[in-house]
């Protein structure tokens, strides 16, 4: 099992496409050790409809891959991988 996988995601539309993302995250959340979500929120009291989401993943190459598979599927997210392991 490797640790040190992080995982970026950008939603460019979190109105569209944030019950997906969500459904997706919950069925690998047994592999989401760290989960962070950014959005930029210029005009306060407002949400921005793009946001970023920072994964940190505990589980083998295969899950991650297919993960990002998934979400890289979904129309305006874009998942990304660095494994950080030896």
């Amino acid at each position: 099992m490797n640790c040190y996988q992080i995982m970026a995601v950008r939603i460019a539309d979190r109105g569209k496409s944030a019950v997906e993302v969500q459904r997706i995250l919950t069925e690998y959340g047994c592999s989401i050790m760290t989960r962070l979500g950014l959005h930029d929120q210029s005009t306060p009291g407002t949400c921005s409809p793009s946001g970023l989401l920072v994964l940190q993943l505990c589980c083998d190459a295969e899950i991650s891959k297919e993960l990002e598979k998934k979400l890289s599927a979904l129309e305006g997210v874009k998942a990304k991988l660095a494994d950080l392991s030896d």
